[in-house]
């Protein structure tokens, strides 16, 4: 019995996105699609991925320019709140990525899934589907 799989078509940019996170979709949805690993079922994914990623380069921007700490009225100094969110945003983002195979070693999970069921395939086609 066959699996259905998904179109292999990467889905449409969210008009919803970000322009950060638009930039991101266009910078990496394309190569994705070639390598078969973003297809229309993972829009919602591949959108949060994108929005993560937008939410966490804004706040490093922000702490770029600005520092981590400031001093507060009271003459103590405080960590700026950016950069827990940039934290927060990174951790996001980089589930996303695993999920996707955008980090090497998640990728190379992926490469060597798609090694196994390729030789799997082979050897079904061999055996005329007799298992």
């Amino acid at each position: 019995m066959k699996i259905p799989r998904p179109d292999k078509k990467a889905p449409s940019c969210p008009k919803w996105l970000e322009p950060e996170a638009k930039k991101e979709w266009r910078r990496l949805a394309k190569k994705m699609e070639m390598m078969g690993i973003l297809t229309e079922v993972d829009m919602a994914a591949f959108a949060g991925y994108c929005q993560a990623y937008a939410r966490w380069k804004e706040a490093e921007e922000f702490i770029s320019q600005h520092g981590t700490i400031v001093r507060t009225p009271s003459g103590y100094w405080q960590q700026i709140p950016q950069v827990s969110i940039a934290q927060t945003y990174l951790k996001v983002m980089n589930r996303f990525a695993e999920q996707f195979g955008l980090t090497p070693a998640s990728r190379s999970r992926i490469i060597a899934d798609s090694a196994k069921k390729s030789n799997e395939d082979e050897m079904e086609t061999l055996l005329g589907g007799v298992v």
